[in-house]
């Protein structure tokens, strides 16, 4: 099974598919009152070995479709993100996070009057 897995990760790649069994968008939605900050949102990412990044968007960025040959980790700590990912349109708020597979089309652009403030990872996979 194990190279099965691996065959079909590498038809995935060359073919640029996304991999929807084996790696699935996954957003997490903050629910505290109390969002995290960009320090704690580094620390975060640094518990699961990742390494942060901050992005700054300003007022009405737009980044058009495009992928990744990895996973893109991204949690917003102020500001709105409106993603297209693979034709579902999310938005993000501060405290929320999602993950995308590698290899996934995806698109942002930020909503509202006010910069985006995120912190990134990625993830090879």
């Amino acid at each position: 099974i194990i190279s099965f897995l691996i065959s079909y990760l590498f038809v995935d790649m060359y073919l640029g598919l996304k991999s929807a069994i084996l790696a699935p968008m996954i957003v997490t939605r903050w629910q505290a009152p109390v969002v995290p900050d960009e320090s704690q949102a580094r620390y975060l990412f640094e518990g699961e070995g990742l390494t942060p990044k901050p992005e700054v968007l300003e007022a009405g960025t737009e980044i058009p479709d495009h992928r990744h040959p990895f996973d893109e980790i991204r949690m917003v700590v102020s500001g709105e993100l409106m993603l297209n990912v693979a034709g579902t349109k999310l938005l993000l708020r501060a405290g929320d996070r999602i993950m995308i597979p590698a290899n996934t089309k995806h698109s942002k652009k930020v909503e509202g009057t006010e910069p985006c403030l995120c912190i990134c990872a990625d993830r090879a996979f």
